[in-house]
């Protein structure tokens, strides 16, 4: 049965199952849609942190380092409860969309990406920091150039968000509702199609999953060390 299994699931790969092929696509819409709204939140987050000298920036970092362990399954009800009927939020009717989802997402990856734009950042203005000063940049200056200057290396917090975001399974669950055809993702799919037992599918998904995890971290990895190499 094990090997069976596997076979079955390599079956579905190789003919581009179309139940995969819908269910990997609406990850990556979800998830990268999540990214997109990370990114123009996370990393000028991050950015001002690195750059601002304000009282209770110290406290504002704790927070944010600790965000980035926020259980997935806490900021799901949280959402839950926001989009709700009876929530501020339930009139614009999107519990149990892709948008949910989304916003379950960013709320997700927002500190991890500011935390990773925050420390490159950091790095960068260390170096500038007093050319900066003697040019008389603004403090809001400073910071559009020091995102611009180390763009590239800001690509591993993009991504980074996006591996986070593709293998969230909590708050999606919670906030999505796992239905077929709507909301149904790769990993609440494999959540379910496994209690169901409907084990090739749930393998054929997760062996998506890891290889786009695998690949976004490599490009990551290779991305980062070329940075570093421009910037020696």
């Amino acid at each position: 049965m094990f090997t069976s299994t596997f076979v079955d699931a390599l079956a579905l790969l190789a003919t581009f199952d179309a139940r995969v092929g819908e269910i990997v696509w609406l990850s990556l819409k979800v998830s990268g849609g999540a990214v997109v709204l990370g990114t123009f939140i996370g990393l000028p987050l991050g950015a001002c942190l690195a750059v601002g000298r304000f009282r209770g920036k110290h406290v504002a970092l704790v927070l944010l380092n600790g965000m980035m362990g926020l259980p997935s399954v806490v900021v799901g009800v949280v959402v839950y409860l926001f989009l709700s009927r009876s929530g501020p939020l339930g009139s614009f009717g999107l519990l149990y969309t892709p948008s949910a989802m989304v916003v379950a997402q960013t709320l997700l990856v927002v500190p991890l990406m500011a935390a990773i734009s925050r420390q490159v950042v950091e790095d960068v203005w260390q170096r500038y920091a007093e050319e900066l000063q003697v040019m008389c940049f603004s403090w809001w200056q400073s910071v559009t150039t020091l995102l611009y200057d180390c763009r590239h290396s800001l690509m591993v917090a993009v991504l980074a968000g996006l591996g986070r975001a593709m293998s969230e399974v909590g708050a999606v669950m919670i906030v999505g509702g796992n239905i077929d055809r709507s909301t149904r993702v790769m990993t609440t799919a494999i959540a379910l199609e496994t209690s169901k037992g409907d084990l090739p599918l749930a393998i054929a998904l997760g062996v998506v999953l890891i290889l786009l995890i695998l690949g976004l971290n490599a490009f990551a990895f290779l991305l980062r060390q070329w940075a570093m190499q421009r910037y020696d």
